[in-house]
């Protein structure tokens, strides 16, 4: 007697390497991190940190500066670089409201030319760019 399945699927071939739903290959790609020694790769520094950043205080909080005055040279030269150069509130240490008002009057200060806009403007009887 032959037992013929009819309707019955045919058993499913292996898929060929490479298809959507294959194994993916051990090899080729990033190797695995092996840096540095220690438990699971990282390791721990002992002692005093490298660095400790400080926490910056805004200076016109300090002194309690109600208005920001463009022709105040002397107050505005600290928050400009060499290249003149708005520093920014990272670097400074001032506070977001001290911050806006203080680039308002570095660019009133420039429009008036209380302070040059770049290191190569030629200030007449030698002013604050020389």
């Amino acid at each position: 007697m032959t037992t013929q399945q009819t309707g019955s699927p045919a058993p499913a071939a292996p898929r060929p390497s490479g298809g959507p739903g294959a194994p993916r290959p051990a090899s080729g790609g990033r190797p695995p991190y092996r840096g540095g020694g220690g438990q699971g790769g990282f390791q721990r520094r002992r002692g005093r940190p490298r660095y400790y950043a400080r926490r910056k205080i805004c200076t016109f909080c300090v002194d309690k500066v109600k208005h920001i005055d463009y022709k105040d040279i002397g107050r505005m030269r600290r928050f400009i670089s060499d290249r003149y150069k708005m520093e920014s509130r990272r670097k400074t240490g001032v506070c977001s409201k001290h911050q806006r008002a203080l680039s308002r009057a570095i660019k009133r200060a420039r429009i008036i030319a209380l302070i040059p806009f770049s290191p190569d403007h030629k200030m007449p009887g030698g002013g604050y760019a020389a």
